[in-house]
């Protein structure tokens, strides 16, 4: 019984040691081929940065070179070319288009659907912009200048001085 007060603390300090400091987290690795892949297409800013008018403008430009009858609405000859090339680039992560209305075609709304309603779930800040960061959450994001460029003297303020006292 003597022994026990012992053995708990012995069990204590072991688990203590194991207790370290928390490793520095890391980005999530990047998917094998990312949902983002579709809208990444569109970007054309040199900071990485994508437009809602700028995904408009490639989602118009596709459907046009899809619609090779200029029918305004896909038949299922040019809706097939289009998923056997979402296979072949996205593999696993494709967004098949699909007759849900059953119209016998696809029209520029359906067409547009799935990359709209990706651009709506990474615009978290609903500003009509995805940044790179949006675009790519698992990359680091970049540092902001306004953070390195902080006054010395609010820096002292804040943590008490350097010396003297206050």
């Amino acid at each position: 019984m003597k022994k026990l007060p012992l053995f708990l603390c012995a069990c204590a300090l072991g688990l203590s040691a194991c207790a370290g400091d928390k490793p520095d987290r890391k980005p999530p690795e990047a998917p094998w081929h990312p949902a983002t892949a579709m809208l990444a297409k569109y970007v054309k800013n040199a900071d990485g940065s994508l437009t809602r008018a700028q995904m408009e403008t490639g989602l118009h430009a596709d459907f046009n070179a899809a619609d090779k009858n200029k029918t305004g609405c896909l038949d299922a000859n040019e809706t097939r070319v289009i998923n056997q090339e979402r296979l072949a680039e996205d593999r696993s992560t494709a967004s098949p288009l699909v007759d849900f209305t059953g119209k016998g075609c696809i029209d520029f709304m359906q067409f547009a659907n799935t990359p709209r309603s990706l651009f709506d779930a990474l615009d978290t800040d609903n500003n009509g912009i995805l940044t790179a960061h949006e675009l790519h959450p698992w990359e680091p994001a970049p540092k902001k200048d306004d953070d390195q460029a902080a006054p010395a003297s609010s820096h002292h303020h804040r943590h008490g001085g350097d010396s003297g006292g206050n």
